[in-house]
């Protein structure tokens, strides 16, 4: 994968209109079960170079299966197909689950296609909300771009975002920022780390009152110490909102026992936050797998 670039945005970036061939094989895995080196969703292209992006677990699983893609490379209106891999002696693989792949001749007219590609490839991705552009948040926004999250990325300033983004960040201007709070998409993780502490208290009022309404955001998390978060439950007491409601926010944010205070290491933190929250939801059976 070329530098700085996630699966999908090296992807997106080779595609162009063929002439008469298919621009690469996607193989992607369609069904899983028993213990599988990854889950439903995950997928990987196969050029006519032999080069490969992505990856559906690797080992022999991925060497048979490119084998089996290449034949698309070939046969440009060949349809889509599935086959059912059993990770077990015949492969030499110990994991003793199975895996259903699927490939299929993947061709683009235009950047139409281009587009519903990305939006089909990224449809698993838990939404994310960030609030805030600062150093904490560009580190953030970095740490969470080649993990499987959708993330919004939302600030009231200006010119606020650096120019050259990943493919699955977008920025929002929003003022008043806490506005956008009702527009984002049910599911999300929101994280609140603005520059000012009156929006980050606007950012949890306004979480509050759409959990009130619909209970749509499993997790809800503000940067800031303890004694930060004192003086917002007093306040946000003072809105109205319930003892049993503030048990929500999750302040400070970050894994516990992580105690630097460098950006990247508070981005680190709470991204495995966020990959453990997402889990506790798969386990449950509330959040779409990642």
């Amino acid at each position: 994968m070329a530098a700085d670039l996630t699966p999908l945005e090296e992807l997106l970036g080779r595609l162009s209109p063929p002439a008469s061939a298919p621009a690469c094989v996607l193989l992607s895995v369609h069904a899983t079960e028993g213990s599988v080196p990854r889950n439903a969703g995950a997928w990987m292209a196969v050029w006519a170079d032999g080069s490969l992006t992505g990856t559906v677990g690797g080992g022999q699983l991925e060497f048979e299966g490119t084998a089996w893609a290449r034949g698309w490379l070939a046969e440009p209106t060949r349809p889509p197909e599935v086959r059912r891999f059993p990770l077990g002696p015949s492969l030499g693989q110990c994991c003793g689950g199975v895996v259903v792949l699927r490939a299929e001749a993947v061709q683009v007219a235009g950047p139409q296609d281009t587009e519903a590609l990305a939006r089909r490839l990224s449809a698993h991705h838990l939404p994310v909300a960030l609030f805030g552009g600062g150093h904490v948040g560009r580190a953030l926004a970095r740490a969470l771009a080649p993990l499987p999250f959708a993330l919004r990325w939302i600030d009231s300033r200006d010119e606020v975002f650096p120019p050259e983004l990943p493919a699955r960040v977008h920025t929002e201007h929003s003022d008043p920022v806490h506005a956008a709070v009702p527009h984002l998409p049910p599911g999300s993780h929101v994280l609140v780390m603005s520059f000012s502490h009156a929006e980050d208290l606007d950012i949890i009022d306004a979480c509050l009152q759409r959990q009130a309404r619909h209970q749509d955001l499993p997790f809800v998390g503000l940067i800031g110490s303890r004694t930060k978060w004192a003086s917002f439950r007093q306040r946000l007491l003072a809105r109205g909102h319930t003892e049993e409601a503030l048990q929500g926010i999750t302040s400070p944010i970050g894994l516990p026992g992580i105690v630097g205070k460098e950006p990247e290491v508070i981005a680190a933190s709470v991204a495995a936050q966020l990959l453990l929250a997402t889990q506790t939801l798969r386990q449950a059976g509330t959040a779409n797998p990642i």
